[in-house]
């Protein structure tokens, strides 16, 4: 199938003219999850990880991916022509490397500028420049032969309400014009689907796991104007729209409206808008080039939205903490399966009052599949579990109140002592990097090496960051906050303040043997002042016994066995009081001091 798809898309290359075609996994927003319609990459090569870029030429075909998808990327592409490129390994060319060594004079690349940046199309004209190398950026090579291609998403969108928010419309319109203001500029595009829904206080649903609606939103200094499917919005929330000034039109007549547009100074975030819209503005226009004004004021969390979370996350700690019971008094006593785990986790979530959704597509991994970073479990590949070797399961929901993410990994009996260190290890990374105290100004890059510290004294590493930031019902992975030990980019050395929200997931994976991850989110908050200035630290917001049955407590230190015990006593009191007796009764067990 692989094949005959490249086939079509080269003889497709071959009527346009194009020498090279690049594809990525993007939408017209870059957002990192994306709509079904979007999945282009999956469809010709059958690779389903989140993060990929296709190129390929009338002889060759690759796949570029980074260190979460090795391993998957190896599996569904083996038996196919298209050769994976492992991102960040050695030896390894970048996508512009291979792009420049295989462009020449009078070449053609195409792509579809749709969805790729301001950034990586300035990039790569500079590349064909060089080159003297021709592109096409206007066309979509794989759509003439995409027969049963999903439509574009189209759900309804509704209001989050100010005591969800913490902040009003108004108020955000008001602070983003103020940035406007400060920079000199009269008009801004937001093309961020979490940025758009963030600042109108609106959700929805049109991508998967992320309540999202798509959009376009164009701002001045006394107008904004939404582009939205009006089928998505009731009279409800048009009379909103209305009284908080903001006008509604046709998702996709953003392109010919930003022809016809008087100011002078647009703010535009390169890395996020596509280059297609920003070829649309009047040759007058001076763009403002910086990051979207919304992004940091959404990563720090309004004081409701800290005190929502945290109900959220005892919502969530009830039902995992319930799952966890239910495994482990279940496990060869009633068939289970990967799967069926992650649908009676769902059915703990779902008890929840403010339950929504869940934040991503649970990871249900049993022993080798663990090693997949990101593994995708499902009822036609149905895994059974047995009363031996550990689950890990990586699961978060979406509340009213806010957003989850969190792993654990379960013993489900008898497991070797290979896997008890290697759990103790990752614990220790763990508890190390939510023990930080630091200064104001340190950024995530600063503290990771906390995390892998423990890894790295043997040898041992993994090949993703440490944590994310996570959004407020909406993307599970927000930045700009992260924990990363190699800056790529600026958002590495974004400082971190109080009301950020950072998971801390440290994890050890061994290919056809097992993978373990241990994952809390931790808020940023503030600790004492000293003549050495203002110092922070972490609050863990996640309720979830991590399973004493795969530490060995004489390889934790004396300040790792105080924090595994302090942890654990805060899980018991906090969650004891919503369980049943005897699941109650379990977890005072479970939590026990080491």
């Amino acid at each position: 199938m692989t094949k005959n798809r490249l086939n079509r898309l080269r003889i497709e290359m071959d009527k346009a003219g194009v020498d090279v075609y690049v594809m990525t996994l993007a939408d017209y927003h870059m957002s990192e999850y994306v709509g079904d319609y979007f999945k282009e990459i999956e469809f010709i090569s059958g690779f389903t990880g989140t993060n990929a870029t296709m190129v390929v030429t009338h002889e060759e075909a690759g796949l570029w991916t980074d260190g979460r998808y090795f391993i998957q990327a190896r599996q569904q592409l083996s038996g196919t022509t298209i050769r994976l490129y492992e991102e960040g390994t050695e030896g390894v060319p970048t996508v512009m490397e291979f792009l420049e060594k295989h462009l020449s004079d009078k070449s053609t690349l195409g792509f579809d500028g749709r969805i790729f940046s301001l950034e990586w199309y300035e990039k790569v004209q500079k590349l064909c420049d060089a080159k003297g190398a021709m592109m096409l950026t206007d066309e979509n090579l794989v759509s003439p032969f995409f027969k049963k291609r999903p439509p574009l998403p189209q759900n309804k969108v509704w209001i989050l309400e100010d005591k969800y928010s913490g902040r009003s419309c108004a108020d955000k319109l008001k602070d983003v014009r103020a940035v406007m203001k400060e920079r000199g500029a009269d008009g801004f595009l937001l093309t961020s689907l979490y940025d758009i829904a963030w600042l109108l206080n609106l959700r929805g649903d049109d991508i998967h796991c992320v309540p999202v609606f798509m959009s376009y939103l164009y701002m001045t200094m006394d107008s904004c104007t939404l582009y939205a499917d009006s089928r998505d919005f009731d009279e409800s929330l048009m009379k909103y729209l209305s009284a908080e000034g903001i006008v509604q039109r046709p998702y996709d007549r953003v392109y010919s409206d930003l022809n016809h547009i008087s100011e002078k100074n647009v703010i535009i975030d390169p890395r996020v808008v596509n280059s297609e819209l920003v070829n649309e503005f009047p040759s007058q226009v001076k763009l403002i080039r910086c990051e979207n004004p919304t992004r940091l004021m959404k990563a720090v969390k309004n004081p409701v939205e800290v005190a929502n979370t945290r109900k959220a996350h005892l919502e969530d700690g009830v039902a995992v903490t319930r799952f966890i019971y239910w495994l482990k008094h279940s496990i060869g006593v009633e068939e289970i399966t990967e799967m069926s785990a992650a649908d009676k986790l769902l059915e703990f979530r779902k008890a929840a009052l403010d339950f929504l959704d869940i934040s991503f597509d649970t990871i249900s991994a049993y022993r080798e599949n663990a090693a997949l970073m990101h593994y995708e479990p499902g009822h036609d590949h149905e895994v059974e579990l047995h009363p031996e070797g550990m689950l890990l399961v990586d699961s978060g929901g979406h509340y009213l109140n806010g957003t989850t993410d969190v792993t654990r990994t379960i013993v489900l009996g008898d497991i070797s002592d290979k896997e008890k260190e290697c759990f103790t290890r990752v614990l220790r990374s763990h508890l190390r990097l939510l023990g930080a105290h630091f200064p104001k100004g340190v950024c995530g890059a600063n503290l990771d090496v906390l995390a892998r510290g423990p890894m790295w004294d043997l040898g041992l590493d993994y090949r993703c960051g440490t944590g994310h930031g996570v959004g407020h019902i909406l993307n599970v992975h927000e930045g700009p906050n992260a924990f990363r030990w190699n800056p790529k980019n600026p958002d590495d050395l974004v400082p971190l303040v109080p009301g950020m929200i950072t998971s801390d997931e440290p994890g050890l994976y061994f290919e056809d043997e097992f993978g373990i991850r241990t994952e809390s989110e931790l808020l940023v908050v503030e600790d004492q002042k000293t003549e050495y200035g203002q110092f922070y630290r972490f609050e863990d917001l996640t309720y979830a016994p991590i399973d004493l049955d795969a530490v060995i407590p004489e390889k934790l230190t004396q300040y790792e066995r105080k924090a595994l015990n302090a942890y654990h006593a805060d899980v018991y009191e906090a969650l004891a009081p919503l369980l049943p007796k005897e699941e109650a009764a379990w977890l005072k067990e479970a939590t026990r001091a080491v």
